[in-house]
């Protein structure tokens, strides 16, 4: 190799310059390719992280989840969402293990209703919707504390905050173009552990945004996930158009797809009829009394 090097060198040329030239070279090369691959993964962390702003920003949305959850099993939800005034209904579906059934929550008005599961009808003189009243926190009517702000915050969330969270990942890169549910979309995807990404929210400036992550990465927690795989799909609008969470909790897979269905369009959600509402603050009394 130094024949050929010091052959194709004017006579001019100190071997030991041609040396420390090549070196040179070499090195200015890796480095070229070191800044394009940060360069590539800080332009599809801002593409992600755009994209995620914006759809947050929506003044109401829907959206389809499938998969699998720690504890729930296979499941099929689907979500519709205002968000001034905040007004959410999410109708779930529990498609194996022993929970197997159908759900909804409503959020109206400020107050959170939960639909009543079959076998305690009955016990609630045949209603069929419990209400835990405007507050996250409260006491019933027999003396039990309650703290519903998961559910509340279940039923009124914007997933699109957890795609925010791929922007902190450190090998978040762009996959390709796909199509999905017909629309043109950039696939964008990166691993990164619970920590990391709650570490990442020091640097979030906006609270509500904040608080609506650090939302997310609790309820990671309270499932035992300590590290998440997440895949954003961006259509050409700059919107979420589809998003997948993976892991493994304590009490099994945790593997999500999130899909926005629409952004902007109206969304009407009725509280239940009074008299087929048991409320958890009230003494529960027979209907017609």
């Amino acid at each position: 190799m130094r024949r050929s090097i010091r052959a194709a060198l004017p006579v001019s040329v100190p071997r030991r310059a041609a040396v420390v030239g090549l070196a040179a070279l070499l090195l200015a090369g890796c480095g070229t390719g070191a800044d394009a691959g940060r360069s590539a993964q800080t332009s599809a962390a801002e593409a992600v992280l755009r994209a995620a702003e914006r759809t947050e920003g929506v003044p109401s949305l829907r959206y389809r989840v499938t998969g699998r959850m720690p504890e729930r099993g296979k499941i099929e939800d689907e979500a519709a969402v205002r968000t001034t005034p905040a007004t959410a209904r999410l109708r779930t579906a529990n498609l194996s293990g022993e929970n197997q059934g159908e759900s909804e929550l409503r959020l109206v008005g400020g107050v959170l209703y939960a639909s009543a599961p079959d076998d305690m009808v009955k016990e609630m003189g045949g209603r069929h919707w419990i209400s835990y009243g405007p507050d996250a926190k409260f006491t019933t009517a027999g003396g039990l504390r309650m703290d519903v702000a998961g559910l509340r915050d279940q039923v009124s969330r914007n997933p699109a905050r957890e795609a925010a969270l791929l922007a902190a990942a450190e090998d978040v890169k762009r996959i390709g173009t796909e199509t999905v549910d017909g629309a043109d979309t950039t696939h964008y995807a990166g691993t990164a552990t619970v920590e990391e990404l709650r570490a990442s929210l020091d640097d979030v400036e906006d609270k509500a945004a904040r608080q609506g992550r650090e939302n997310s990465l609790d309820q990671y927690d309270k499932q035992g996930v300590d590290e998440l795989t997440l895949d954003v799909w961006v259509d050409g609008d700059d919107r979420v158009k589809r998003l997948r969470t993976q892991g493994f909790g304590r009490h099994g897979v945790l593997d999500l797809t999130f899909t926005f269905l629409d952004h902007g369009k109206p969304v009407t959600v009725r509280a239940p009829q009074a008299d087929d509402t048991a409320d958890l603050r009230k003494p529960l009394q027979k209907n017609g009394s």
